[in-house]
């Protein structure tokens, strides 16, 4: 379910989120394995790890995407098996993008994706991405939900242990 985007002149709001029968530590598996995101979600085409594809505080991505400019991605907020945070900066656009993880009461997991632009360009960045950027999000928390119902795709990538914040 997208969540209407607010935009204003100076930020810009989306969220997108879908539920899995996976249990919560399999959804993690998939969000935390940030390298991987290119083999299960058609809106990112590469993904390269700057500083090792382990996801830490401090880490940073190399992403490409379709029709965007490439970015580079620093994470700033870890909890680890439930959310993280990432954040990049252009001229007059900052940009927060963030992935959680609940378990629901049913035994469902909520998986939820979304992005926070800010800054004296983002309604003009908003105008011109607005639906792109809606479609991204709806095509990562599905191809989120599809991972970490496959624990073969859900774990292939870095092979890295677990790793909290710092």
């Amino acid at each position: 379910m997208t969540t209407p985007g607010l935009c204003t002149i100076w930020y810009m709001d989306y969220e997108e989120t879908t539920t899995t029968a996976a249990d919560p530590a399999r959804a993690w598996a998939a969000v935390r394995n940030v390298p991987a995101y290119p083999r299960w979600t058609a809106s990112m085409s590469a993904v390269e790890p700057l500083d090792g594809p382990a996801l830490t505080v401090g880490s940073r991505f190399r992403v490409r995407q379709p029709g965007l400019p490439t970015t580079v991605w620093r994470v700033r907020d870890l909890r680890e098996g439930a959310s993280f945070a990432w954040e990049a900066t252009a001229p007059g656009v900052h940009t927060v993008a963030y992935h959680r993880v609940e378990r629901q009461p049913d035994g469902a997991t909520r998986i939820t994706v979304g992005i926070r632009q800010t800054g004296v360009l983002a309604g003009l960045v908003a105008l011109l991405t607005a639906a792109k950027t809606r479609r991204y999000l709806r095509m990562e928390a599905a191809g989120l939900a599809a991972a970490a119902e496959d624990p073969a795709a859900a774990a292939a990538g870095d092979g890295a242990a677990p790793t909290g914040g710092r």
